[in-house]
C-alpha cells in the first residue's frame, strides 16, 4: 500500500529530536504538524502544571518559615529582643505591692512649759518690779473693780512681813517682796508676793505659814490704815518660785467675821491675779524661748 508523499513515517516520534527519529531518513518527508502541534500542547500543560505546584511548594516553605520565627520570638534564647526580655508577670509590681517611699517619723518639739520658766531664778530672767508686776491703775475681777493704792518693793522680806512669817521668809531665802494695796469701798486687800530661788523654797515657804504669817498691810494713795489691830482674813499660796500672800479687813477698824463674804471674794481675787501675773511671766518667757 501506498501513502503518497505526506503520509506517515515508520518510527516517528514526536517527542524525539529530529536526528533521533526512526526510518527513513528523506529528508524530503513532510513533518506532521498536527502530531506536532498536539505535543506541543501536552508540553505546555505539563509545564503550567509544575509551575502551579511549584507555587504551592513555596508557599508551603514561606508557611513553615513564618511560623518557625514565630517559635523562635517567644523561645529562651537570650539574645533575641523582645517580650523574652520582659519579666514574668508574677514579679511585676501590682498598683497595691507598689513601694511606697517611707520617711523618718518626725516629732514636733512639745511647748514649752510656762512654770518651767518661774520655777527657777536660772531660767526666770525677765525683768521683775513692783511697777510691772502690777501694772493697771484699777483691776477688774469677776465683775468687780478694785482700785489700786501703794506699791513696795524690797529685798529684806522680813521686813514687810508679820506674825510667824518673817520666820518663815528668812529661813527659806526669800530674795524679794513686793507689795500692792487695792480697795473697793471700805475693804482692803493688800498682796505681797515673795520671790525665792526655787520651787522648792517657794513650795516649803507656804507649808511652813499658819495662820499668824500675814502680810503687812500697806497704805498710802488713798488706802487709809487697816489691819494694824482688828481681826483681818490672810491667805497664803505658792506658784512656780513664788509664794504670794494676801491680807484683807476694813479700812475703818471693824473685825472680819466669817459672815463678811465680800471680804472673803476681796482676798480670793488678789490671790487669783497674783495667780495669773506669774503664770503670764512665765508664759511670756516661754514664748520668747519658742521663738528663738
Amino acid at each position: 500500500m501506498s501513502y503518497g508523499q505526506g503520509g506517515p513515517q515508520s518510527g516517528w516520534d514526536p517527542w524525539k529530536p529530529h536526528s533521533q527519529q526512526g526510518g527513513s531518513s528523506d529528508s524530503g518527508q513532510t513533518p506532521d504538524w498536527a502530531a506536532l502541534a498536539e505535543a506541543s500542547e501536552a508540553r505546555g500543560k505539563r509545564r503550567r502544571l509544575l509551575f502551579i505546584g511549584g507555587g504551592a511548594v513555596a508557599t508551603v516553605a514561606v508557611g513553615a518559615a513564618v511560623a518557625l520565627a514565630v517559635v523562635s520570638a517567644g523561645g529562651s534564647d537570650d539574645k533575641a529582643g523582645g517580650p523574652s526580655d520582659l519579666p514574668a508577670s508574677a514579679s511585676l509590681p501590682s498598683g497595691s505591692d507598689a513601694a511606697v517611699p517611707s520617711f523618718a517619723p518626725t516629732t514636733a518639739p512639745p511647748p514649752l512649759d510656762p512654770k518651767d520658766f518661774v520655777s527657777s531664778a536660772q531660767k526666770d530672767t525677765a525683768p521683775l518690779s513692783a511697777a510691772a508686776f502690777f501694772p493697771d491703775a484699777q483691776l477688774t475681777m469677776g465683775g468687780t473693780v478694785y482700785k489700786k493704792g501703794a506699791t513696795a518693793d524690797t529685798t529684806d522680806c522680813a521686813s514687810a512681813a508679820g506674825g510667824t512669817l518673817p520666820k518663815v521668809l528668812t529661813a527659806n531665802h526669800c530674795t524679794r517682796l513686793l507689795r500692792v494695796s487695792y480697795t473697793k469701798d471700805n475693804i482692803a486687800v493688800t498682796l505681797g508676793v515673795a520671790v525665792f530661788g526655787t520651787e522648792d523654797q517657794a513650795r516649803r515657804a507656804k507649808g511652813q505659814s499658819d495662820t499668824k504669817s500675814i502680810v503687812k498691810s500697806l497704805t498710802g494713795k488713798g488706802v487709809k490704815t487697816f489691819c494694824d489691830a482688828a481681826i483681818c482674813r490672810s491667805t497664803t499660796n505658792s506658784y512656780g518660785r513664788y509664794a504670794y500672800f494676801t491680807i484683807t479687813g476694813f479700812t475703818d477698824g471693824k473685825d472680819v467675821t466669817t459672815k463678811d463674804t465680800k471680804v472673803f471674794a476681796a482676798g480670793n481675787d488678789l490671790a487669783e491675779f497674783a495667780f495669773g501675773q506669774i503664770r503670764r511671766r512665765g508664759a511670756a518667757q516661754a514664748s520668747a524661748a519658742a521663738g528663738q
